[in-house]
């Protein structure tokens, strides 16, 4: 698999949606109403699916014309950046009769039908190469990379995913093991304070409820904001899948914290 010399141009990237759009009509019977084709990729590994609807609005898949999957190959080999690498899904919709969108997807992990090996993974980064600092940790851990290490050997959890459109926090993280829980909680409010507000912060999750304590702890590894143990305790919000398994792996257990490490997680906080 190789990827071009150069990037595609804006206008040959919008030539190249086109002619996707054009290649998946075959595919389709004439009364079709909409259609949605899904590209998955990772390395060599590639997932393609394509539906449509007709007058009854219902989904029915058919088998995605190999013109269509080799023209996403080429989107996305030709949008490969160095800073940024490239996208991983794409979702493209069409409805009747000519108006469509395309959502690209570089961070997330794709919905896999079946998910690639590492070597998978692997492949995808020496193809597709990225600076370190965006390479996501979900993708990291699928290549079998160690963590990042951040400024002051400090990394710090983020308490949700992402914002939607409309600026609600987004989580797309596996729900914490019960037997679990209480340990963690534990575990994040026993780390000491580094820094905090005399007031609380906005329930993100419920407006209405000004209760989140604006703090920030230290195990020496991590640090992590007084909402990460608070949103666990009141909806159940998991932790960063990586701290939950850092914790684990030191079986709960707090470790003394000196004073040059609370200064260094204070200058990572604040980034002074």
């Amino acid at each position: 698999m190789s990827q071009p010399a150069t990037p595609l141009t804006e206008q040959e990237q919008q030539q190249l949606v086109r002619r996707i759009g054009r290649a998946m009509l075959p595919a389709l019977p004439p009364d079709w109403q909409r259609v949605r084709a899904e590209y998955r990729a990772a390395g060599r590994h590639i997932e393609v699916d394509l539906a449509f609807t007709a007058a009854d609005g219902q989904w029915r898949p058919v088998r995605p014309p190999m013109e269509v999957v080799a023209l996403f190959g080429q989107l996305r080999a030709g949008m490969h950046t160095a800073d940024r690498g490239t996208w991983l899904s794409a979702v493209y919709e069409i409805e009747a009769p000519s108006s469509f969108a395309v959502d690209f997807n570089a961070e997330d992990e794709p919905r896999w039908r079946n998910a690639p090996p590492a070597i998978g993974f692997q492949d995808e980064l020496r193809t597709f190469p990225r600076p370190d600092d965006r390479v996501p940790d979900w993708l990291r851990r699928r290549a079998g990379l160690p963590p990042p290490v951040e400024a002051g050997g400090l990394r710090t959890a983020h308490v949700y995913d992402g914002r939607d459109e409309a600026g609600r926090p987004v989580v797309r993280r596996q729900q914490v093991d019960p037997r679990l829980r209480d340990a963690l909680l534990a575990y994040l409010e026993a780390a000491p304070v580094v820094l905090a507000a005399r007031h609380l912060d906005v329930d993100e999750f419920v407006p209405a409820d000004q209760d989140v304590p604006l703090n920030f702890r230290t195990d020496g590894a991590w640090v992590w904001a007084g909402a990460v143990p608070h949103y666990l305790r009141k909806h159940g919000l998991p932790p960063e899948p990586d701290l939950v398994r850092h914790i684990v792996d030191r079986d709960f257990r707090v470790s003394e914290v000196d004073e040059a490490t609370r200064e260094r997680a204070v200058a990572h906080i604040t980034g002074s």
